[in-house]
C-alpha cells in the first residue's frame, strides 16, 4: 500500500512540474542573433528550475557554449566546451543558480550574443490563473502529461 502511495506522490510531482515548466525561446521572435540585447530580453523573467531555453539561429552561422561568469566575461568559450549547433537548441534548466551561454563564433560574444540569467529553485510569484498556466503548456507538454497519466491509471488497475 505504501508504495502505491509513493508513487501517486511521485506522479502528480512530475504531472505539476510539466505543467508548469516555461519554455523560453531566446530572443523571443528575433532569435539568438547579432546586435540584440539579450540581458534586456532576460528583465522581468522568473527561470526556475525545470524551464527550458530554446536557441533559435541559423545553423552553421552561429552556435551557443554553457560558460561560467570568468568565460563570459572574457567572451570565451572554453577548448573543451562543446558547442551546441543544431540551430534550435533546447536547454533544460536543471539547477538553480546563475547561467552564461555565448555565441562563439568570431566576435559573436563581444557584439551582443550572451545571455546571463539566474535559475530560481521554484516559483516566487503567486500561483498563475488556471488560464495562464494553460497557456504555458506546450503540445509536446501535454502529450507528456497524457502519456504520464495513461501509465499511471495502468499501473493503478493492475
Amino acid at each position: 500500500m505504501s508504495s502505491k502511495i509513493f508513487l501517486i506522490a511521485f506522479f502528480v510531482a512530475i504531472v505539476a512540474s510539466l505543467a508548469l515548466a516555461t519554455e523560453y525561446v531566446v530572443g523571443d521572435d528575433a532569435g539568438w542573433k547579432l546586435n540584440f540585447d539579450y540581458q534586456k530580453w532576460a528583465e522581468g523573467k522568473q527561470f526556475v528550475v525545470g524551464d527550458e531555453l530554446i536557441f533559435k539561429y541559423t545553423d552553421k552561422t552561429h552556435n551557443v557554449h554553457r560558460v561560467n561568469g570568468t568565460a563570459f566575461q572574457q567572451c570565451m568559450a572554453p577548448a573543451e566546451s562543446e558547442a551546441l549547433t543544431s540551430g534550435s537548441d533546447v536547454i533544460t534548466l536543471a539547477t538553480p543558480g546563475r547561467k552564461w551561454y555565448i555565441c562563439g563564433v568570431g566576435k559573436h560574444c563581444a557584439n551582443g550574443m550572451k545571455l546571463a540569467i539566474t535559475v530560481s529553485a521554484e516559483v516566487q510569484a503567486p500561483a498563475p490563473s488556471p488560464a495562464s498556466v494553460a497557456d504555458k503548456i506546450s503540445p509536446r507538454k501535454s502529450c507528456a502529461w497524457i502519456l504520464a497519466s495513461m501509465a499511471f491509471f495502468r499501473m493503478m488497475m493492475a
